[in-house]
């Protein structure tokens, strides 16, 4: 079986920065590969704005801000059209403000699916959306019951993360991580600490067909519509981890099996902020630029440093944050390359 694959992770996700023009403007992602996003992911770095989120499934000028519980909008000055390789963005402030920088992380998933559960027997729940085995990565939308109930999310392998959040009314998002169980979940828009409940993922395991919500209305409200980001391992490409922080400068490192391009950090036994880190904003060893997605706040360089190695990242500071000693961490990470290539041949280290 072949090490990865994904040889060239570019043809499922990119980092793109560009500088707002104050009008309309046409955004390239500027990979080696042409990849037509499914999932926007829009921050100002120079600005305190909402993070925006946009999908091919929901559609275009209906952003979900992911620092906040606020429900779907509708802005037409926003994220207009997506493009065979970027994407298009209007005159508004928050994505293209004129002279303003700006971060964008894209990710394709591309095939779409529908799935009517009662006909196919397969979950319980109705579920529609686009998917990509190969990337590990699936985007759903549906309609909450207010009862248990099971949701096709359309991999063929067990999801490590789901990203949930209501879109007609005020609601946190939830997510769900292997690492802290089914009886735990976490918020994105907020730095706490993960809680327990039996309500949530309904105390099950996904499996390689489908996910469990309980009655809550953080994930399965009466009437309430939701969209679902749900996310696999796929082996040097992406990875769903988590570590112990040692407390030390010479820190942790969490084993990939690739270069990261872009990892997520949060510390799931305290309440602390969500970290960013990607390579196209901070290009060198040690990385200390970082955003929280769970603020609305400007991009900083933070003392949480850390490298990012060809098979992994660790950590370079002691900061509570991302290392604290004996403290419980989980991580979302992309590559920028596999450790190995699909050929068995080593890629080049860092």
């Amino acid at each position: 079986m072949a090490y990865t694959t994904v040889d060239n992770p570019e043809l499922f996700f990119q980092t793109k920065l560009y500088t707002g023009n104050g009008g309309t403007q046409s955004i390239t992602l500027d990979g080696s590969e042409d990849m037509q996003p499914d999932w926007v992911w829009l921050k100002s770095r120079s600005n305190a704005n909402s993070h925006e989120l946009y999908d091919s499934v929901r559609g275009v000028e209906k952003p979900l801000y992911i620092d906040s519980d606020s429900a779907e909008a509708t802005n037409a000055n926003g994220l207009t059209a997506f493009g065979s390789d970027g994407f298009t963005v209007g005159l508004g402030a928050s994505v293209n403000g004129s002279g303003r920088t700006f971060v964008s992380w894209n990710w394709k998933a591309g095939t779409s699916f529908s799935n009517d559960a009662s006909a196919t027997g397969i979950g319980t729940i109705d579920s529609s959306g686009s998917v990509s085995d190969t990337a590990g990565f699936s985007i759903i939308i549906r309609t909450g019951t207010a009862s248990a109930g099971t949701i096709k999310h359309g991999l063929s392998t067990t999801p490590k993360m789901i990203i949930t959040k209501m879109r007609n009314a005020q609601e946190s998002w939830g997510v769900y991580n292997v690492h802290i169980g089914n009886t735990k979940y976490l918020k994105f828009d907020v730095p706490d600490a993960e809680d327990s409940s039996s309500v949530v993922w309904n105390n099950t395991t996904p499996t390689a067909s489908v996910f469990s919500v309980g009655s809550s209305a953080l994930v399965n409200g009466s009437s309430k519509t939701y969209v679902d980001y749900v996310f696999s391992d796929i082996k040097g490409y992406s990875k769903f981890g988590s570590y112990t922080g040692n407390g030390n400068a010479d820190g942790t490192f969490s084993y990939t099996g690739f270069k990261p391009a872009f990892v997520i950090i949060k510390r799931t036994d305290s309440s602390d902020n969500w970290y960013v880190y990607d390579t196209k904003r901070d290009t060198e060893n040690p990385l200390a630029v970082a955003l929280n997605p769970d603020t609305s706040g400007t991009e900083f360089s933070t003392s949480n440093i850390l490298d990012f190695l060809s098979n992994g990242f660790k950590l370079r500071s002691s900061e509570a944050t991302t290392n604290a000693s004996g403290g419980k961490y989980i991580y979302m990470a992309f590559a920028e390359n596999s450790f190995v290539n699909s050929n068995g041949v080593p890629n080049n280290a860092e």
